[in-house]
C-alpha cells in the first residue's frame, strides 16, 4: 500500500474474524467445486474500514470473469449440494481485497480520504466516453449525489473533486441542463475546482469554530457552484431558474433545502461584495446605493448601511459568515482570475483580514442574530392605525418600513415606531 496522508492510519492488511474467514473460505470452495478460475475481491467499504481499524458488516463482492448473477447461481447451487439454504448476495463495483490470495489491490493507488495516488492507467481508463456513458446511464443519480456528499464532507474534498476533473467525470457527475445562459464556458470545471480549493484554505485560515460542519458542506458545494452563480435556465413554463438549482434537485438529487442555501449564498455574496466599501470605511459616507435595495425609509448614511446589513442577514441567517467568505473570493477582484493564483496565499492572508473586520463591524452593530430580531408593531396594530378591515399589500408595505426604521433605530421603543408611522403617513396624506 502506499503511504496515507498522517492524519489517517491505514493498515496495510487486513485482519479477517472468524465469521469473515468463514464466508471466505464458502466462497473458495464454491470455487474449486466448480473448477472456477475466477478472482473474487471484496469491494467498496469493507475493505476502507477494516484497513481503519474498524469492524464492517456489509460485504460485496466483485468479479473479474462472470456476471454476479451467474455465481450467484453456482453459490446456491453449492449450497444446495450440500443441503444447506441458499442465500443471496450483493453485486457491486469498485477498490478491492482479493479473497483468493488474501491481499488487499489498491488499484485506485489513491483514496481522497486517504492520500494516495491515482494510477495512471485508471485515469486513462476512466476518461473514456464508456465509462462516461456508463456514469450517466447505469449509476443512479441518489447514488451519484451520496457519494459525491460524503467527498464534500469529508477531510480532502478538494482533493476528491480534483480526482473527479483530472478524470475527465466533471461533467458526469456535475451534469448541466440544454440552454443554459449564459452558456457555460469551455474548462469551467478547473475554475470549479480553483474556488473550491480557495474556500477550503480560507477556512482553515478562519478556524473551524465559526462555521458548523453543514456550513461548512454547504460553502463548499456554493464555491463549488460559484462560475454559475449567475446562470441559469428556462423552465417549461419559461421561468428562469438558477443552474445551481438543477446541479443539486436533478444531477445530486440532493436535498432542496440544501440547493436553497447555495443559492441563497450566490445571492447574499453578491450584496455582500456591494457593502463592503461603507462597511470598512471610517469616514462618514455621503453616498451609499446598492443596485438590489433601491429605495429605503429616509435616514442618515450609517443608519441606512445597518438597514442594508440587516435586511441581508435577516435573509441567509445563520449562513452569513459563509456568504461573507464566499463575497471575498471576489471582492476586490476575483480571486478565481488567473492573475491572482500564483500569489493566493498572500491574497488569501489579507482577505482573511478583510473578513474579520467586516465581521467585526457586524458584530459592533449588533447584526449578529438580527434575523431573530421581533416587530415592535405588528400587523394588527397596523391595520389599526390605518382604519383598514383587513391586510394586504399597504400592511405588508408597512411592515417593511417599520423594520428598516427598527434596524435604524435599535433602541427605539414600539411607542416612538409607532409616532414615526404616524408622522410619515400624515405627510403622505398631505401630499397625495
Amino acid at each position: 500500500m502506499p503511504t496515507s496522508s498522517p492524519s489517517v492510519h491505514v493498515k496495510d492488511y487486513i485482519d479477517l474474524t472468524a465469521k469473515e474467514k468463514q464466508i471466505f473460505d464458502r466462497l473458495l470452495q464454491v470455487l474449486r467445486h466448480f473448477n472456477l478460475q475466477t478472482q473474487l475481491r471484496v469491494a467498496g467499504g469493507w475493505v476502507r474500514d477494516k484497513l481503519l481499524g474498524k469492524e464492517c458488516y456489509d460485504i460485496d463482492i466483485a468479479l473479474d470473469n462472470m456476471l454476479g448473477r451467474e455465481f450467484c447461481e453456482k453459490v446456491n447451487e453449492y449450497l444446495s449440494s450440500t443441503g444447506e439454504e441458499t442465500q443471496g448476495i450483493g453485486v457491486i463495483q469498485c477498490l478491492f481485497y482479493n479473497i483468493n490470495t488474501s491481499s488487499v489491490e489498491d488499484f485506485t493507488r489513491r483514496g481522497a480520504r486517504f492520500g494516495f495516488e491515482l494510477d495512471e492507467e485508471l485515469k486513462i481508463a476512466a476518461a473514456d466516453n464508456d465509462v462516461k456513458a456508463a456514469i450517466a446511464d447505469k449509476i443512479s443519480r441518489e447514488r451519484i449525489g451520496h457519494e459525491i456528499d460524503l467527498m464534500i464532507s469529508g477531510n480532502q474534498p478538494v482533493r476528491a473533486m480534483t480526482y473527479i476533473s483530472d478524470l475527465q467525470l466533471f461533467w458526469a457527475v456535475f451534469t448541466l441542463p440544454l440552454d443554459t445562459e449564459p452558456s457555460i464556458p469551455e474548462g469551467s470545471e478547473r475554475l470549479c475546482v480553483a474556488y473550491m480549493d480557495s474556500t477550503w484554505r480560507f477556512l482553515q485560515l478562519i478556524g473551524s469554530s465559526s462555521f458548523t460542519d453543514d456550513q461548512r458542506r454547504l460553502c463548499l458545494y456554493a464555491a463549488l457552484l460559484l462560475p454559475f452563480r449567475n446562470a441559469v435556465y428556462p423552465e417549461k413554463k419559461g421561468k428562469k431558474i438558477p443552474v445551481a438549482s438543477y446541479v443539486f434537485r436533478s444531477s445530486l438529487k440532493l436535498k432542496s433545502s440544501d440547493a436553497e442555501a447555495v443559492m441563497s449564498m450566490h445571492l447574499a455574496a453578491g450584496k455582500i461584495v456591494s457593502l463592503i466599501p461603507s462597511i470598512l470605511s471610517n469616514e462618514n459616507l455621503q453616498i451609499l446605493e446598492v443596485d438590489w435595495k433601491k429605495e429605503t425609509i429616509d435616514v442618515p448614511v450609517a443608519s441606512k448601511l445597518r438597514i442594508l446589513a440587516g435586511l441581508l442577514l435577516r435573509e441567509i441567517k445563520e449562513f452569513w459568515r459563509a456568504s461573507l467568505l464566499l463575497s471575498l473570493l471576489l471582492y476586490p477582484d476575483d480571486i478565481g482570475s488567473s492573475t491572482n493564483l500564483s500569489n493566493e496565499d498572500t491574497d488569501l492572508k489579507e482577505r482573511k483580514e478583510l473578513f474579520h473586520r467586516v465581521e467585526n463591524r457586524i458584530m459592533e452593530m449588533g447584526l449578529e442574530k438580527v434575523w431573530e430580531l421581533k416587530p415592535l408593531v405588528n400587523g394588527k396594530d397596523i391595520m389599526s392605525m390605518l382604519q383598514l378591515k383587513s391586510g394586504g399589500p399597504i400592511v405588508k408595505e408597512w411592515q417593511q418600513k417599520l423594520l428598516e426604521w427598527q434596524l435604524a433605530h435599535p433602541s427605539g421603543s414600539a411607542d416612538e415606531c409607532i409616532e414615526w408611522m404616524r408622522q410619515t403617513q400624515s405627510k403622505r396624506a398631505r401630499t397625495e
